[in-house]
């Protein structure tokens, strides 16, 4: 079938990013995966050719442009080219958003033309060693101090860890107020008791590094804050529904991706002197997979379509989270079961999607969770 959602500019945009990978991501890609990090000129590179800050307003160096089916596409093409170690989308679509709907004038302008050059590449510090989607177990706090406040506590699993330059930390700023006792505080490189852990080692996307954080009575300007005081609850719940919706939009991107290879593969290799398409059982394999797809990429362009328009709810958000990256897991599973042996060696396609996808129904909030909110809204 085909697809409604983008226009011919949007088909322009997509040429230009797989021009960008070509160029500039996958010739250096194997040597970052060996690294554990991509190379900063990567970022850079990404801004010169305008892929950062999309939504950002021109003024301050951005695309001007809100239009998230952009965002969309380039979680489709860096997924199709096996090179999430490139965080764009955590950048431009998770993070960027709490700068432009958030941030003051002041700080538009302190941190925006750097976060559109890649010159300051971002991270929210989130999830601690022991709270992850359960907000009220967050222990890191900020205390008051008159004019700055002094942050204390530690991160983990933190995506872009080691290379960000600007980190959004939730923090608890009134001990007693629960979830709601929490407030954004922003962390520049350089802060004195600001210190990176190890770089975690990680089964899949090796090149995106991901690290502990700690602070240690670090001074945090009072115009670090960002949003209202006390007000981060608030504030992640309006950006969830656009977090996960990437996440959708990457899951059934790889999991199309993934049955492309695969049905070349079968048509190509032979099994008792016949290609192994020409079995009934492989063909059903192919043609469920199919139709999974295809019902699932129906579901998640509709969410784009309702996002870009401003009604994408929470519920709906969470559906097509759970359901695209479980379905990428469980499409990523058969697929390199019908690979055979070559399945399981590292440098082919298949292999990588298994290991670097896996996190997808974890990061984002787990299958598990999306579960809960979408059971709560029907059941009270």
């Amino acid at each position: 079938m085909k697809r409604q959602l983008y226009t011919a500019d949007h088909e322009a945009f997509r040429a230009t990013v797989r021009t960008f990978l070509d160029k500039e991501v996958l010739p250096h890609y194997a040597q970052w995966e060996k690294d554990g990090i991509v190379a900063r000129e990567a970022w850079l590179a990404a801004g010169r050719q305008g892929l950062l800050g999309l939504a950002v307003d021109e003024e301050y160096g951005g695309g001007g442009n809100s239009d998230f089916r952009y965002g969309a596409v380039l979680a489709e093409e860096f997924t199709r080219a096996g090179a999430p170690g490139l965080a764009v989308g955590l950048h431009n679509d998770i993070i960027g958003p709490y700068l432009t709907s958030l941030g003051t004038e002041e700080q538009k302008r302190r941190w925006l033309p750097g976060f559109c050059s890649g010159e300051l590449v971002t991270a929210i510090a989130m999830t601690e060693p022991g709270a992850g989607s359960d907000l009220q177990g967050i222990r890191t706090t900020a205390e008051d101090h008159g004019d700055h406040w002094i942050l204390n506590g530690s991160k983990t699993f933190i995506s872009n860890g080691i290379l960000a330059d600007l980190v959004i930390v939730v923090a608890r700023t009134t001990p007693e107020g629960g979830a709601h006792g929490l407030s954004l505080l922003v962390v520049e490189r350089g802060a004195e008791g600001f210190e990176r852990g190890r770089n975690l080692d990680k089964i899949g996307q090796k090149s995106q590094d991901t690290a502990e954080l700690f602070f240690k009575d670090v001074r945090v300007p009072k115009e670090n804050l960002l949003g209202e005081l006390n007000g981060a609850f608030l504030h992640l719940m309006t950006n969830l529904a656009q977090e996960r919706l990437a996440i959708a939009v990457a899951g059934i991107a790889g999991a199309e991706h993934l049955l492309e290879i695969t049905t070349r593969y079968v048509k190509e290799r032979e099994a008792f002197g016949r290609p192994l398409a020409r079995l009934q059982h492989i063909r059903f394999e192919i043609a469920e997979m199919a139709t999974e797809c295809a019902v699932t990429r129906t579901f998640v362009d509709r969410c784009i379509t309702e996002h870009t328009e401003g009604g994408l709810d929470a519920v709906h958000a969470s559906m097509a989270k759970w359901w695209a990256t479980e379905l990428q897991k469980r499409v990523a599973d058969r697929c390199l079961q019908l690979h055979g042996g070559y399945g399981y060696m590292s440098e082919f396609p298949v292999a990588r999607a298994y290991t670097d996808g896996r996190i997808q129904t974890i990061y984002g909030g787990t299958t598990e969770i999306m579960k809960e909110i979408i059971g709560r809204s029907l059941l009270g």
